[in-house]
């Protein structure tokens, strides 16, 4: 993707600490709400973005059987993953910002939790609505501001505990950086989306361990280099999950999470 930085760069060793740790606990909950939302509009060919490990595809495909889903990631270690997770789907690698797609092939593009990392969304959203039918819908979603967020709060607390100076912050700055609906609202007009609906959704992230949880951030995401490239990553697991652990318990525990879901027509 042109102009990636680190943040935003996904390594090959990462999806599978993403799917084990992550995917049960923070994504399959909303999941299953985009899932569900996705199939009450009707849809006969889908175009999932960023999917990722496929947690979404594997729920579009049992919501919606009879649905054509094409399922993409920018990164091919996760088609690679995603395809053997979600089989049903056709999977390819691409980039939302120069989608290998024809004009309105696609009566609806889903995306869920991927907006945050396109470096241009305008232009992303202007490809989106190129490749969807006449009418077509986009629907997606985003995260809330970081403090919406109890378990990446505990995560986000232990990193600067672990690096008092210049601590990563991956966490506030991408995935929660997309966290004010307004600018989604306008990024979306000037692509020539007009927002249909736009919704605050509280799920609960059920994580049977604190340290396993803990363990998936840090190294199935893009902290993980942010992490390497500082230091001691043993001591600096030890004093996240210390620090998640004092703020959440041990585990099993439940925390609230909260996003942005928006649907908007072509």
């Amino acid at each position: 993707m042109t102009g990636i930085n680190a943040d935003r760069r996904w390594s090959e060793s990462m999806p599978g600490a993403y799917e084990q740790y992550l995917v049960p606990v923070i994504f399959r909950p909303f999941a299953e709400d985009l899932a569900a939302r996705a199939a009450a509009l009707n849809p006969g060919r889908v175009l999932e973005l960023a999917a990722g490990t496929g947690v979404l595809t594997s729920r579009l495909l049992t919501a919606a059987p009879s649905v054509e889903v094409t399922a993409t990631d920018l990164n091919e270690a996760m088609v690679v993953l995603g395809s053997t997770r979600a089989p049903g789907a056709v999977w390819r690698q691409a980039d939302a910002q120069q989608l290998p797609f024809p004009d309105g092939g696609f009566d609806l593009v889903v995306c869920q939790f991927g907006v945050m990392f396109f470096p241009d969304r305008v232009e992303a959203f202007s490809e989106i609505n190129r490749v969807l039918a006449s009418g077509g819908r986009f629907l997606f979603n985003t995260w809330a501001p970081l403090e919406t967020h109890a378990f990446e709060v505990a995560l986000q607390a232990g990193l600067e505990r672990a690096f008092p100076v210049d601590p990563p912050r991956f966490f506030p700055t991408v995935p929660h950086g997309y966290s004010d609906p307004a600018v989604v609202a306008a990024d979306l007009a000037a692509a020539g989306f007009a927002v249909e609906d736009e919704q605050e959704v509280t799920l609960q992230g059920r994580a049977v361990s604190t340290a396993d949880l803990a363990t998936g951030y840090l190294t199935g995401t893009p902290v993980r280099a942010a992490v390497e490239e500082r230091g001691d990553g043993p001591a600096v697991r030890a004093t996240v999950i210390e620090e998640m652990t004092a703020r959440l318990g041990p585990g099993p525990v439940t925390a609230p999470m909260t996003a942005y879901v928006f649907l908007a027509a072509a």
